[in-house]
Order: C-alpha cells, then structure tokens, then sequence
C-alpha cells in the first residue's frame, strides 16, 4: 500500500497531531507523517513530533508582518520539499488565505470543536453550554476560503453533563477530537468516506462517531 505523505500545522502543544502520530504506527494507516510545521517556534508540539522521528521546523509568521500570504508561501515550499500531499490542521491558529487554500484544494483538512454547521470560528464550548444544549461534539472536514464552512467529513458527539464548565467540556471533547481525526483523515488518504459509525466509551464518556448528517 502506498502511504499518503502528511503534512501536519500546528500552533501550540499538539495533541490531536499527536493522535494522529500515534496512528500512524499502525502498518495499515494510510497516511505517513513525514513534516510538522509551527508558526510559532516555542510550540511544544515540535518537540513532541521529533520524539515520534517525525521531522519538525517552525516558521515564525511574526517576521512577514501583515504579509500573510508570503508565510503561506513559504510554508507550502517546506511542504512540499518534504513530498507532502496531504495537509492535516491540528490547532493551527492561523486563518488561511484563499491563495493556500486553493493551492491545496481537497487535500488540505481540519477539525473544529463543534457540530458544524453549529458553532464556526471561537467560544465553541462556552456557546454549547449558554445554548442549553443537551450534546456537543466536533467535526473534521475540508478546508475552503468560508471559515469552518468546508465539507464535513466525519462528526463526533458526547453528552453535555449537569455542572459542566468550558474547561471540562473542552477536555472531555478533546478525548472524541483523538478518535475521530486519526479516522477521517485516514477515510481521505483512502479516498473514500468515514467506515464506521460507532460509539466508544472513555472514561466513562460515551463517544458517538458518525459520518456528515
């Protein structure tokens, strides 16, 4: 099997690149890491990357100015030096211009912590609960110019608990975020939809997988 070479984006700690290394181990993932990049040099997920053997390099964004699309161009010769041909966003803290955007038009994924169409751009967890909604859940899709407006891959969903706060609901939804993006990217570098619509107890969470309703 030929592997998808990954690209993966990152801003700070990285823990769903991290997910998404860790699925990588396994002979039959679909998709190789092969370059994480960081706009910001002290992202700790940089040196969590070196530890899987994974090249890591970051590109301050802060030495374009205003200059957003020449720190896009940069990136994307890094990329591309490296083979990649697939592009994931893991808390990449970046808005995209539509020059990047297009340049990787259907290979380029990200995941937002909210059952999109509900809750794009910020504030997803603190907008979950002043709604008085019952669930809450993220989704991974394709990455177009409209912010969280690309096409929705796969979605995950967990119960909103009595007396949850914006901190505890973003941590037990980071726990759905590291199942569900191994399995939607994986669904892309196949180049086919998400297999399994499924439910995962952890830590006593119930997590409901499921492709786009």
């Amino acid at each position: 099997m030929s592997r998808k070479q990954l690209g993966i984006l990152i801003s700070g700690r990285g823990s769903n690149m991290e997910a998404l290394l860790k699925a990588a181990q396994d002979t039959g993932c679909p998709y190789e890491p092969v370059l994480v990049m960081s706009n910001k040099p002290d992202a700790g997920g940089l040196d969590r990357a070196r530890g899987f053997g994974v090249a890591a390099k970051a590109i301050d964004h802060r030495t374009f100015g205003k200059d957003r699309e020449a720190f896009e161009r940069a990136v994307d010769a890094e990329l591309k030096l490296a083979g990649v041909e697939l592009v994931a966003l893991a808390g990449f803290m970046r808005v995209l211009t539509p020059w990047f955007v297009n340049e990787w038009a259907g290979r380029l994924v990200n995941i937002h912590p909210s059952l999109l169409p509900k809750y794009p751009g910020v504030d997803t967890h603190k907008r979950c609960l002043e709604a008085g909604d019952v669930a809450h859940g993220c989704t991974v899709h394709q990455v177009t110019a409209g912010v969280d407006e690309g096409p929705a891959i796969g979605q995950a969903e967990i119960d909103v608990r009595p007396g949850d706060t914006e901190e505890t609901l973003a941590a037990r939804l980071l726990k759905a975020e590291h199942l569900l993006y191994p399995r939607c990217l994986a669904a892309v570098a196949r180049g086919d939809g998400v297999r399994v619509s499924d439910e995962v107890v952890v830590d006593g969470d119930t997590i409901r997988i499921f492709a786009p309703r």
